[in-house]
Protein backbone atom coordinates (compact mmCIF):
# COMPACT_ATOMS: atom_id res chain seq x y z
CA UNK A 1 0.00 0.00 0.00
CA UNK A 2 2.91 2.20 1.11
CA UNK A 3 4.89 1.90 -2.10
CA UNK A 4 1.48 1.86 -4.42
CA UNK A 5 1.05 5.33 -2.52
CA UNK A 6 4.73 6.66 -3.14
CA UNK A 7 4.42 5.82 -6.51
CA UNK A 8 1.54 7.88 -7.12
CA UNK A 9 2.94 11.15 -5.07
CA UNK A 10 6.05 9.99 -7.02
CA UNK A 11 4.46 10.17 -10.53
CA UNK A 12 2.12 13.66 -9.38
CA UNK A 13 5.42 15.04 -8.57
CA UNK A 14 6.90 14.24 -12.12
CA UNK A 15 3.83 15.89 -13.73
CA UNK A 16 4.53 19.04 -11.75
CA UNK A 17 7.35 19.25 -12.22
CA UNK A 18 7.24 19.17 -16.38
CA UNK A 19 4.31 21.50 -16.15
CA UNK A 20 6.31 24.12 -13.96
CA UNK A 21 9.44 23.92 -16.45
CA UNK A 22 7.24 24.24 -19.40
CA UNK A 23 5.14 26.83 -17.91
CA UNK A 24 7.86 29.68 -19.21
CA UNK A 25 8.23 28.38 -23.16
CA UNK A 26 3.94 28.39 -23.57
CA UNK A 27 3.78 31.66 -21.90
CA UNK A 28 6.60 32.91 -24.99
CA UNK A 29 4.39 30.83 -27.39
CA UNK A 30 1.10 32.32 -26.81
CA UNK A 31 2.76 36.03 -26.31
CA UNK A 32 1.46 38.25 -26.71
CA UNK A 33 -2.43 37.83 -25.32
CA UNK A 34 -3.16 41.57 -24.11
CA UNK A 35 -1.70 45.13 -25.17
CA UNK A 36 1.78 46.56 -25.30
CA UNK A 37 2.83 49.86 -23.73
CA UNK A 38 5.62 51.68 -24.21
CA UNK A 39 6.76 54.19 -21.59
CA UNK A 40 8.58 57.26 -22.87
CA UNK A 41 10.49 59.51 -20.98
CA UNK A 42 10.07 62.85 -22.30
CA UNK A 43 7.16 64.44 -23.59
CA UNK A 44 4.72 64.41 -27.04
CA UNK A 45 6.86 64.91 -30.08
CA UNK A 46 10.47 63.90 -28.91
CA UNK A 47 12.67 61.81 -31.35
CA UNK A 48 11.67 58.89 -28.80
CA UNK A 49 8.15 59.46 -28.81
CA UNK A 50 7.77 60.13 -32.30
CA UNK A 51 9.64 56.45 -32.90
CA UNK A 52 7.87 54.89 -30.52
CA UNK A 53 4.32 55.47 -32.45
CA UNK A 54 6.00 54.89 -35.83
CA UNK A 55 7.27 51.45 -34.82
CA UNK A 56 4.37 50.24 -32.41
CA UNK A 57 2.15 50.77 -35.14
CA UNK A 58 4.32 47.89 -37.01
CA UNK A 59 4.59 46.20 -33.61
CA UNK A 60 1.15 46.00 -33.67
CA UNK A 61 0.39 44.01 -37.03
CA UNK A 62 3.33 41.96 -36.29
CA UNK A 63 2.39 40.92 -32.80
CA UNK A 64 -1.73 41.05 -33.26
CA UNK A 65 -1.81 43.35 -29.98
CA UNK A 66 -2.20 47.47 -29.67
CA UNK A 67 0.89 49.14 -28.55
CA UNK A 68 -0.07 51.69 -27.13
CA UNK A 69 2.52 54.71 -26.27
CA UNK A 70 2.75 56.68 -22.54
CA UNK A 71 4.65 59.79 -21.82
CA UNK A 72 5.82 59.54 -18.14
CA UNK A 73 8.90 62.22 -18.69
CA UNK A 74 10.99 63.96 -15.87
CA UNK A 75 14.38 63.68 -14.70
CA UNK A 76 16.05 63.08 -18.24
CA UNK A 77 14.18 60.04 -18.55
CA UNK A 78 14.74 58.49 -15.78
CA UNK A 79 11.26 58.30 -13.99
CA UNK A 80 10.27 56.43 -17.00
CA UNK A 81 13.17 54.13 -16.94
CA UNK A 82 12.88 53.32 -13.10
CA UNK A 83 8.97 53.15 -13.49
CA UNK A 84 9.73 50.15 -15.77
CA UNK A 85 12.51 48.57 -14.16
CA UNK A 86 10.18 47.94 -11.60
CA UNK A 87 7.14 46.50 -13.91
CA UNK A 88 6.55 42.71 -14.32
CA UNK A 89 8.68 41.04 -16.39
CA UNK A 90 5.94 39.42 -18.98
CA UNK A 91 6.81 41.64 -22.33
CA UNK A 92 3.83 43.96 -21.50
CA UNK A 93 5.71 47.23 -20.02
CA UNK A 94 8.27 48.19 -22.32
CA UNK A 95 10.71 51.33 -22.12
CA UNK A 96 12.30 53.38 -25.16
CA UNK A 97 15.36 54.59 -24.05
CA UNK A 98 18.38 57.36 -24.93
CA UNK A 99 21.52 58.50 -24.36
CA UNK A 100 20.25 60.13 -21.30
CA UNK A 101 19.99 56.90 -19.65
CA UNK A 102 23.22 56.48 -19.70
CA UNK A 103 24.71 59.46 -19.18
CA UNK A 104 22.29 60.91 -16.21
CA UNK A 105 23.56 57.86 -14.05
CA UNK A 106 27.16 58.20 -14.94
CA UNK A 107 26.76 61.59 -14.33
CA UNK A 108 24.83 61.66 -10.94
CA UNK A 109 27.03 58.26 -9.80
CA UNK A 110 23.36 56.59 -9.68
CA UNK A 111 23.16 52.86 -8.53
CA UNK A 112 20.63 52.24 -11.70
CA UNK A 113 22.60 50.90 -14.65
CA UNK A 114 20.28 49.97 -17.93
CA UNK A 115 21.91 47.37 -18.93
CA UNK A 116 21.42 45.23 -15.95
CA UNK A 117 18.19 46.86 -14.67
CA UNK A 118 16.24 46.42 -18.54
CA UNK A 119 16.86 43.95 -21.09
CA UNK A 120 17.99 45.60 -23.77
CA UNK A 121 16.03 44.66 -27.56
CA UNK A 122 16.90 46.68 -29.82
CA UNK A 123 18.98 49.51 -30.51
CA UNK A 124 16.80 51.35 -33.11
CA UNK A 125 17.91 55.23 -34.04
CA UNK A 126 20.05 57.41 -33.56
CA UNK A 127 19.76 61.64 -34.28
CA UNK A 128 23.34 62.49 -35.32
CA UNK A 129 24.87 65.36 -33.46
CA UNK A 130 27.29 67.22 -35.99
CA UNK A 131 29.97 70.08 -35.21
CA UNK A 132 29.27 73.19 -36.63
CA UNK A 133 31.79 76.21 -36.57
CA UNK A 134 30.46 79.87 -37.37
CA UNK A 135 31.68 81.17 -41.22
CA UNK A 136 34.63 83.36 -39.05
CA UNK A 137 36.31 80.17 -37.60
CA UNK A 138 39.65 79.84 -39.91
CA UNK A 139 39.18 76.02 -40.07
CA UNK A 140 37.45 74.34 -43.39
CA UNK A 141 37.73 70.28 -41.95
CA UNK A 142 38.45 69.07 -38.20
CA UNK A 143 42.37 68.71 -39.23
CA UNK A 144 42.30 72.42 -39.70
CA UNK A 145 40.10 72.88 -36.64
CA UNK A 146 42.55 70.46 -34.51
CA UNK A 147 45.36 72.73 -35.83
CA UNK A 148 44.00 75.62 -35.18
CA UNK A 149 42.74 74.87 -31.29
CA UNK A 150 46.20 73.58 -30.69
CA UNK A 151 47.86 76.59 -31.74
CA UNK A 152 45.37 79.22 -29.61
CA UNK A 153 44.42 77.06 -26.82
CA UNK A 154 40.88 78.70 -25.28
CA UNK A 155 40.61 81.14 -28.13
CA UNK A 156 37.55 79.27 -29.45
CA UNK A 157 34.09 78.44 -27.41
CA UNK A 158 31.87 74.93 -27.58
CA UNK A 159 28.04 75.73 -27.11
CA UNK A 160 26.27 73.04 -25.48
CA UNK A 161 22.59 73.21 -24.32
CA UNK A 162 23.33 72.69 -20.78
CA UNK A 163 25.98 70.78 -17.96
CA UNK A 164 25.87 67.50 -18.60
CA UNK A 165 23.80 67.19 -21.84
CA UNK A 166 24.67 65.14 -24.76
CA UNK A 167 25.65 68.61 -26.62
CA UNK A 168 28.47 69.44 -23.85
CA UNK A 169 29.85 65.83 -23.46
CA UNK A 170 30.47 65.68 -26.98
CA UNK A 171 32.70 69.15 -26.69
CA UNK A 172 33.80 67.24 -23.70
CA UNK A 173 34.61 64.28 -25.21
CA UNK A 174 36.27 66.07 -27.88
CA UNK A 175 38.46 67.88 -25.98
CA UNK A 176 39.57 64.71 -24.15
CA UNK A 177 39.89 62.77 -27.47
CA UNK A 178 41.69 65.00 -29.27
CA UNK A 179 44.02 67.43 -26.45
CA UNK A 180 42.55 70.44 -27.51
CA UNK A 181 41.43 73.22 -24.85
CA UNK A 182 38.36 74.82 -26.62
CA UNK A 183 36.53 76.86 -23.75
CA UNK A 184 32.81 74.96 -23.37
CA UNK A 185 29.78 77.78 -22.53
CA UNK A 186 26.87 75.78 -21.44
CA UNK A 187 23.27 77.51 -21.77
CA UNK A 188 20.82 76.61 -19.35
CA UNK A 189 17.69 77.52 -21.11
CA UNK A 190 18.80 74.56 -23.85
CA UNK A 191 19.65 74.50 -27.49
CA UNK A 192 17.96 77.34 -28.82
CA UNK A 193 20.08 80.47 -27.39
CA UNK A 194 23.22 79.00 -28.06
CA UNK A 195 22.46 78.43 -31.54
CA UNK A 196 21.09 81.96 -32.26
CA UNK A 197 24.85 83.23 -30.13
CA UNK A 198 26.34 81.27 -32.76
CA UNK A 199 25.05 82.24 -35.87
CA UNK A 200 25.92 85.79 -34.49
CA UNK A 201 29.36 84.62 -33.45
CA UNK A 202 29.42 85.09 -30.18
CA UNK A 203 29.89 81.57 -29.67
CA UNK A 204 32.30 79.71 -32.36
CA UNK A 205 31.86 75.91 -32.29
CA UNK A 206 28.41 73.74 -31.32
CA UNK A 207 27.79 70.27 -31.23
CA UNK A 208 23.72 69.94 -32.06
CA UNK A 209 21.34 67.98 -33.84
CA UNK A 210 21.80 67.65 -37.10
CA UNK A 211 18.11 68.20 -38.17
CA UNK A 212 18.14 71.71 -36.57
CA UNK A 213 21.26 72.74 -38.13
CA UNK A 214 20.83 71.43 -41.46
CA UNK A 215 18.82 74.84 -42.66
CA UNK A 216 21.83 77.01 -41.46
CA UNK A 217 24.93 74.97 -43.18
CA UNK A 218 22.71 74.99 -46.59
CA UNK A 219 22.66 78.63 -46.30
CA UNK A 220 25.94 79.03 -45.61
CA UNK A 221 25.67 80.84 -42.05
CA UNK A 222 27.30 77.61 -40.55
CA UNK A 223 29.85 75.83 -41.54
CA UNK A 224 29.77 71.85 -40.82
CA UNK A 225 33.33 69.95 -39.83
CA UNK A 226 32.40 66.53 -38.64
CA UNK A 227 29.08 63.91 -37.91
CA UNK A 228 29.68 62.76 -34.15
CA UNK A 229 29.34 59.52 -34.77
CA UNK A 230 30.10 55.87 -36.46
CA UNK A 231 28.31 56.51 -39.46
CA UNK A 232 27.14 59.41 -42.14
CA UNK A 233 24.08 61.35 -41.08
CA UNK A 234 21.11 60.64 -43.73
CA UNK A 235 20.56 64.19 -43.88
CA UNK A 236 24.02 65.40 -44.25
CA UNK A 237 25.53 63.18 -46.50
CA UNK A 238 28.46 64.83 -47.58
CA UNK A 239 29.90 65.56 -43.81
CA UNK A 240 32.61 62.97 -42.62
CA UNK A 241 32.19 60.93 -39.37
CA UNK A 242 34.67 62.16 -37.11
CA UNK A 243 36.58 58.47 -37.54
CA UNK A 244 36.40 59.22 -41.08
CA UNK A 245 38.36 62.67 -40.46
CA UNK A 246 40.88 60.60 -38.10
CA UNK A 247 39.62 60.77 -35.00
CA UNK A 248 39.77 56.76 -33.37
CA UNK A 249 36.89 56.13 -30.50
CA UNK A 250 34.50 58.69 -30.90
CA UNK A 251 31.22 58.64 -31.08
CA UNK A 252 28.80 60.85 -29.58
CA UNK A 253 25.53 59.86 -31.25
CA UNK A 254 21.76 60.45 -29.84
CA UNK A 255 20.73 56.76 -29.98
CA UNK A 256 17.33 55.40 -29.20
CA UNK A 257 16.80 51.87 -28.23
CA UNK A 258 13.64 49.49 -27.00
CA UNK A 259 14.13 47.58 -23.60
CA UNK A 260 12.12 45.60 -21.18
CA UNK A 261 12.23 44.43 -17.76
CA UNK A 262 15.22 42.50 -16.44
CA UNK A 263 14.38 38.58 -16.45
CA UNK A 264 12.03 39.12 -19.07
CA UNK A 265 11.45 35.37 -20.79
CA UNK A 266 14.63 35.64 -23.72
CA UNK A 267 11.70 34.10 -25.84
CA UNK A 268 9.58 37.51 -25.40
CA UNK A 269 13.02 39.69 -25.81
CA UNK A 270 13.42 37.91 -29.50
CA UNK A 271 9.58 38.43 -30.45
CA UNK A 272 9.93 41.96 -29.49
CA UNK A 273 13.10 42.49 -31.18
CA UNK A 274 11.94 40.28 -34.11
CA UNK A 275 8.70 42.65 -34.46
CA UNK A 276 10.89 46.24 -34.05
CA UNK A 277 13.61 45.30 -36.37
CA UNK A 278 10.86 44.30 -39.29
CA UNK A 279 9.01 47.64 -38.91
CA UNK A 280 12.27 49.39 -38.73
CA UNK A 281 12.73 47.73 -42.57
CA UNK A 282 9.33 49.62 -43.62
CA UNK A 283 9.42 51.93 -46.40
CA UNK A 284 6.71 53.78 -44.44
CA UNK A 285 9.02 54.22 -41.37
CA UNK A 286 12.41 55.02 -42.93
CA UNK A 287 10.58 57.75 -44.86
CA UNK A 288 9.24 59.28 -41.84
CA UNK A 289 12.58 58.85 -39.44
CA UNK A 290 14.85 60.31 -42.60
CA UNK A 291 12.71 63.01 -42.85
CA UNK A 292 13.29 64.23 -39.19
CA UNK A 293 16.97 63.59 -39.54
CA UNK A 294 16.63 60.63 -37.51
CA UNK A 295 18.63 57.24 -39.12
CA UNK A 296 16.90 54.01 -38.60
CA UNK A 297 19.14 50.74 -37.39
CA UNK A 298 18.21 47.73 -35.89
CA UNK A 299 19.61 45.56 -33.79
CA UNK A 300 20.34 41.99 -31.86
CA UNK A 301 19.52 42.28 -28.34
CA UNK A 302 23.04 41.01 -27.33
CA UNK A 303 24.41 43.92 -30.01
CA UNK A 304 22.26 46.03 -28.00
CA UNK A 305 23.42 45.05 -24.71
CA UNK A 306 27.18 45.17 -25.76
CA UNK A 307 26.34 48.34 -27.02
CA UNK A 308 24.81 50.30 -23.71
CA UNK A 309 27.57 48.65 -21.62
CA UNK A 310 30.25 50.40 -23.88
CA UNK A 311 28.34 53.71 -23.40
CA UNK A 312 28.22 53.14 -19.80
CA UNK A 313 32.04 53.35 -19.40
CA UNK A 314 32.66 56.06 -21.87
CA UNK A 315 30.56 58.41 -19.89
CA UNK A 316 31.92 57.38 -16.82
CA UNK A 317 35.57 57.74 -18.18
CA UNK A 318 34.59 61.27 -19.92
CA UNK A 319 32.77 62.68 -16.99
CA UNK A 320 35.14 61.14 -14.38
CA UNK A 321 37.93 63.48 -16.11
CA UNK A 322 35.76 66.44 -16.60
CA UNK A 323 35.49 66.53 -12.88
CA UNK A 324 31.77 66.13 -13.38
CA UNK A 325 30.62 63.30 -11.31
CA UNK A 326 28.26 64.10 -8.24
Amino acid sequence: MNSRYSTIVGACIAVAINVLAGAAPVAAQIYPAQPIKIIIGFGPGSAADILARLIGKHMESKLGQPVVVENRPGNSSMIGAEFVARAPADGYTLFMATVANTLNPAQTNSPFNLGTELAPISLLAVVPNVLVAHPSVPANNLQELIALAKSKPESLTFGSSGAGTASHMAAELFNQKLGTKIVIAPYQGGSNQAVTDLLAGRITLMFNVAATLAPHVQAGSLKALAVAQSKRATIMPTVPTLTEAGTTGYDAGIWIGLLAPAKTPPAIIQKLADAANEGLKSEQVQTALKSQGTDPLGSTPKEFADFIHADIEKWVTALTAAGLRK
